[in-house]
């Protein structure tokens, strides 16, 4: 198999995927923007959200950068570390659920064959 590699976030990269599609490059990073701006939820729980996110979503840069943003939006490692636990139990509890699907295959689980 081969070796992942993940590339660093340069400012060379950076500028170049702007140059490549400069629009859209532009009106995600005011979407983005625009997202995590205070609203109805403080700044700190998006970036809590965003942690747990980039937990289920497994995206290292994500998981980096909002980890960063929500300290410096004032998150403790504690409440850090417990949305993490929220992301983990969320995406564990989705196979959990969808083991109904499993279960009604299986034959001699369903009430109803007997």
């Amino acid at each position: 198999m081969a070796d992942l590699h993940l590339p660093k976030p340069t400012r060379e990269l950076v500028d170049r995927r702007h140059a490549l599609a400069p629009g859209p490059e532009d009106a995600f990073r005011a979407f983005s923007k625009a997202v995590f701006a205070e609203g109805a939820l403080d700044a700190r729980t998006k970036q809590l959200i965003a942690v747990a996110v980039a937990h289920v979503t497994q995206c290292p840069w994500c998981i980096e950068g909002h980890v960063k943003a929500a300290q410096r939006e004032g998150a403790s490692g504690e409440q850090i570390m417990e949305a993490i636990w929220v992301a983990a139990e969320m995406r564990a509890g989705a196979a959990w659920a969808h083991a109904l699907k499993a279960v009604e295959l299986i034959p001699g689980t369903d009430k109803r064959e007997a």
